[in-house]
């Protein structure tokens, strides 16, 4: 229950979007048999987002979108909840959910926008930028992708290339209308990023960080934090890892104690998933899906 309440945000654990995962008379971007739905509903997410949080907070324009419109400081796990309500109704919901969760996310983009410390002058910057979408889009893919290969045993149907290209609809409400479609072009893309010199880690960038490494969370759920922290830093692209500064924790007991650990919480928390369940019963119910 209180790693429920932890991800959900609500005091009873029942995720706010359950119901409007469960509504609706229409099937949605993915079906249990498709690679988005396993890999989300995996638990290897959990690395994974630490993971893209470390990846996105190298580019400047990114970082001071968060840095200056969110209360990550004040309220992280308020913050942590909306990227978790968009990322399960995008992959569970029906297709009206979909659309009404990017309208939520695309009015909120229209207001983060500013400037960011650049040489030889500031830079603006909007969330709605097509090329800070695509950042933040392969940011999280790349980084759901790598620790579900490296810390999650269920194999992905069709593997990384279906993946790749089946998540890369959920951006399209956003409107991002082109993002790599396997891993040849996801590669290539993030490349691309670091080539065209992006990618940056300036004292703000170590700031964050340090507040990725060090959430307030109380001493239990913390002791956990630290180990898929060090999860999140192995699964790193080996240059990210060393544009951020961080280390390699030892590698092969790493991998062995966070493949433990996630299967460990599986086995506490239970085999049910009240998000899946609501998004399976209602493609069963319309038809869309037999199980």
């Amino acid at each position: 229950m209180r790693f429920r309440r932890l991800l959900s945000g609500a005091p009873d654990g029942k995720p706010p979007w359950l119901d409007i995962i469960a509504a609706g008379d229409e099937p949605g971007l993915f079906t249990p048999d498709d690679a988005p739905w396993l890999v989300h509903a995996d638990f290897g997410t959990l690395v994974g987002g630490i993971r893209a949080l470390l990846v996105q907070a190298l580019q400047p324009a990114t970082l001071a979108g968060v840095a200056d419109h969110s209360r990550y400081k004040e309220d992280p796990l308020g913050r942590l909840a909306g990227t978790i309500r968009w990322l399960t109704v995008t992959t569970f919901g029906s297709h009206a959910a979909i659309a009404n969760e990017a309208s939520r996310v695309n009015r909120l983009h229209e207001r983060v926008n500013g400037e960011y410390p650049a040489e030889p002058k500031p830079r603006e910057y909007r969330a709605a930028d097509p090329n800070l979408l695509l950042w933040v889009h392969v940011a999280f893919m790349d980084s759901f992708l790598s620790c579900h290969e490296l810390y999650s045993p269920a194999p992905i149907p069709g593997g990384a290339d279906a993946y790749i290209s089946q998540w890369s609809r959920s951006v399209r409400p956003l409107g991002l209308e082109t993002a790599p479609m396997n891993t040849i072009e996801l590669d290539t893309t993030m490349r691309s990023f670091a080539e065209s010199g992006q990618l940056v880690c300036n004292e703000r960038t170590r700031e964050v960080v340090s507040f990725i490494r060090r959430p307030p969370l109380s001493p239990f759920v913390g002791f956990i934090y630290r180990l898929l922290f060090a999860a999140a830093v192995v699964s790193l692209r080996p240059e990210h890892r060393e544009l951020l500064g961080l280390k390699m924790p030892p590698r092969t007991l790493v991998i062995g104690l966070t493949r433990f650990t996630l299967r460990a919480i599986r086995f506490v928390i239970g085999p049910e998933s009240p998000i899946e369940e609501a998004g399976r019963n209602r493609l069963v119910r319309i038809g869309a899906w037999t199980g």
